[in-house]
């Protein structure tokens, strides 16, 4: 079975060593980021986690600034990341669709050097909703022509609160989705529990190019969600939110639940290797 981590992120060693300098830049950064001990990681520090969890490849981004300059360091890195160990890191391209020509440019640019998606964009964080249709058009359009899935953060929106929680969860999404049917979109932290609603059968049948990502899992829901999820949706990809979550104690408690053989290994690969090769379509 090839692993596949859907969500981590990396960065170069000059933002981790000026970490101060970019949370005077961006708010939502300083959010995420502002203290010390919040957990940032080179591209050396991922591969050296990988290979201990037995990690065989990662879907890695950087940070979604509001910057458009900012994301294009962060991508820079990440390609380069990518160019480095070939095989082991998918690179996404994370822009600000809230600049729409600069973030248009700047992904065709990542697209064309390599990058296999378009991610992860932080609503909260860079101005704009998952309903600003008109803001994304652009992007959606461009991700069908290269049939490279989008990757939108969205939240729970009850629970406890923490940095970072933003305001958009399973309704948005779940109008995002309806509004771009040909796209394939994944909705990281269980798109804030829009795959609950995957029970009503309309809703299913509206959601099929729709993947669920599991990052930061244990910090939001008991283990059991797997089990539960995947007994009416096939859609799951394993992935941690590298470097907040151990990719190796994340893999050893997924693969402690009861899961059937075939579902785990949709989850921990096969659903991943099959949106990054053809796009995603069902």
């Amino acid at each position: 079975m090839q692993v596949i981590d859907f969500h981590t992120h990396i960065f170069a060693p000059e933002v981790i060593a000026q970490r101060e300098r970019y949370c005077q830049r961006d708010s939502w950064f300083q959010l995420l980021y502002g203290k010390p001990k919040a957990r940032m990681a080179t591209v050396e520090k991922l591969i050296a986690s990988m290979d201990e969890a037995g990690v065989a490849g990662s879907v890695v981004f950087g940070f979604a600034f509001a910057d458009m300059g900012l994301c294009r360091e962060g991508n820079a890195y990440v390609l380069e990341a990518a160019a480095r160990y070939p095989g082991r890191l998918f690179p996404f391209a994370a822009v600000n669709p809230a600049c729409p020509k600069e973030a248009l440019r700047e992904a065709r640019a990542c697209l064309e050097k390599g990058a296999q998606g378009i991610g992860e964009l932080m609503p909260d964080g860079q101005g704009f909703t998952l309903t600003s249709f008109e803001m994304l058009d652009p992007l959606m359009e461009l991700a069908r022509a290269y049939e490279v899935p989008v990757m939108i953060h969205v939240n729970e929106q009850v629970g406890h609160y923490y940095a970072g929680k933003g305001k958009f969860g399973p309704r948005e999404a779940y109008l995002l989705a309806l509004h771009y049917p040909e796209n394939t979109l994944v909705f990281p932290h269980w798109g804030g529990g829009l795959p609950f609603y995957e029970l009503m059968p309309e809703v299913q049948a509206a959601l099929q190019r729709v993947y669920y990502d599991t990052a930061a899992t244990h910090y939001l829901y008991r283990d059991a969600i797997f089990e539960q999820v995947a007994s009416w949706t096939k859609r799951i990809l394993w992935g941690t939110d590298y470097p907040l979550i151990s990719q190796k104690r994340s893999l050893r408690r997924v693969r402690a639940l009861r899961l059937a053989p075939e579902v785990l290994e949709r989850v921990l690969g096969g659903n991943a290797l099959a949106i990054l090769a053809r796009g995603g379509g069902s």
